[in-house]
């Protein structure tokens, strides 16, 4: 006896459940085990009420559309740009300088400047800490402008911080 076929089996030919290939689910629903005729296996309900069709789900979470639309997010998007971007394009930009000067400024990079100490360790240490000085400034940010932003967000959305 062949195995059932994908659409057999979602049509609950006798096969399948004659093989066992049904799984039946306490709130009644039914999980079907298949195999195409490559020999794939999969899974695929044999109902046809979904995870998120019932009206249960619907009173659990938040109005996510009406959050995204309300003022209180938008000012919110804006404060987090407002130093957001700026400050990528100045990372960016002191990155793209350390590289280029790696690549084409040989002389300068191999400037001494203590001991064996030479402009590209430096610059190269630089990078990390400006790395660390960005994660302050944003911490520091974030605290002081976005997280009053997020508050009235998760007020108007009526979910506790």
């Amino acid at each position: 006896m062949s195995p059932p076929t994908l659409i057999g089996v979602l049509r609950n030919d006798p096969i399948s459940d004659e093989r066992g290939d049904c799984c039946q689910y306490s709130d009644g629903g039914r999980m079907t085990l298949a195999t195409d005729s490559h020999g794939r296996h999969s899974v695929a309900p044999s109902h046809e009420q979904h995870l998120f069709d019932s009206d249960e789900y619907g009173r659990r979470g938040p109005d996510f559309a009406a959050i995204r639309s309300s003022a209180e997010f938008g000012t919110l998007r804006r404060r987090s740009r407002r130093f957001v971007f700026p400050m990528f394009a100045l990372v960016m930009a002191w990155y793209m300088t350390f590289v280029l000067l790696a690549a084409y400024a040989h002389g300068f990079m191999a400037t001494k400047v203590l001991g064996l100490i030479n402009m590209g360790i430096v610059l190269g240490l630089a990078q990390f800490l400006s790395t660390v000085v960005v994660m302050l400034l944003y911490c520091r940010y974030a605290k002081r402008r976005l997280d009053p932003a997020l508050e009235a967000v998760r007020a108007r959305a009526g979910v506790a911080s």
